[in-house]
């Protein structure tokens, strides 16, 4: 799965997300230094340097910003630090707020302004902190898959097959419809567990004709996917090896999969039984299943299954 999961997905590991915590590290780390560095100019600029207290504080707000450029910079829990941020912020506000009320003329105007400033840092701190937060509970709730297929038919065939992705509903039933904008982008209609419905917007980022193809969802999907496809010759001359490797972050996580799987519609099932229906495509130019598989593996399913018979024109 090494080349799957080094696909970025813009929700998950995209520019954005990928480098606020650094960003806001360095932040903390610039703020921290000049805090212990120059408490007088400091406390000048912020209006407060007629408060005795000034120079103890500011010394303590520059070690509480390295330690959160540490933690930041470092790269473990970054949401729990930058949310660390937005309390150190709430409590910078509070200790502004009490010296505006206590001062006038030019100070008053200087701390207005570093009160001011610190609001508009706040801000991006809390929508930092939102969006790390988010990052972080969609990749630890990430499956991911591998699943193949031997289809009897040249590598050439199924990647040609594949590769026009107004297909793929043919083979894949809890997919609706898939519209090529262009060569490269898509839109992708879903049916979710309970009917729900899920659309996105997918881009198709690496192509090798005949070998392999790589996609993944553009930003704003509310399951964020990537997955690549590869068709390799099998083994003594039977026809193409078909290798789907898939991760995504479903929206309701692992009760979202275990509701699905009362359904059946459980990932890697629905998965294999699209790669079978792919086969069959293939192979003999239409589906032929039963109403119990392998369209699912759920009780209701299997209660009114009947004799294996074609999907009729309409669901082909």
């Amino acid at each position: 799965m090494d080349h799957v999961d080094s696909v970025l997905l813009p929700e998950l590991d995209g520019p954005v997300p990928a480098t606020l915590p650094s960003a806001l590290g360095l932040l903390s780390l610039a703020l921290g230094v000049g805090a212990l560095a120059a408490p007088g100019p400091l406390a000048r600029l912020a209006g407060v340097d007629d408060a005795p207290a000034a120079r103890a504080v500011l010394p303590a707000i520059g070690v509480r910003e390295l330690g959160s450029a540490a933690g930041l910079l470092g790269g473990r829990r970054p949401a729990g630090w930058a949310w660390s941020r937005v309390a150190g912020d709430a409590m910078d506000l509070t200790l502004l707020g009490r010296a505006l009320a206590d001062r006038s003329g030019e100070r008053r105007r200087r701390v207005a302004l570093t009160t001011l400033a610190v609001a508009g840092i706040a801000a991006v701190d809390v929508l930092s902190a939102v969006r790390i937060s988010r990052a972080g509970r969609a990749r630890a709730r990430m499956i991911r898959m591998e699943i193949a297929v031997t289809v009897n038919r040249s590598p050439a065939e199924a990647y040609r097959f594949w590769r026009d992705l107004e297909n793929l509903p043919r083979f894949m039933t809890h997919l609706e419809s898939v519209r090529a904008d262009d060569l490269r982008r898509s839109h992708w209609v879903a049916r979710g567990p309970a009917g729900h419905r899920v659309e996105w917007d997918a881009e198709i980022i690496h192509d090798q004709p005949n070998t392999a193809i790589t996609w993944r969802s553009m930003a704003g999907t509310g399951v964020p996917n990537a997955g690549r496809v590869r068709f390799v010759p099998a083994p003594g001359d039977r026809g193409t090896e078909v290798r789907v490797e898939l991760r995504y972050a479903p929206p309701a996580g692992a009760l979202g999969r275990a509701v699905a799987k009362l359904f059946g519609e459980e990932p890697e099932q629905q998965v294999r039984d699209d790669l079978r229906r792919f086969k069959q495509v293939l192979e003999t130019g239409e589906v032929v299943r039963s109403e119990g598989s392998p369209n699912g593996i759920s009780v209701r399913q299997q209660a009114i299954q009947r004799p294996a018979q074609p999907l009729p024109p309409s669901r082909r």
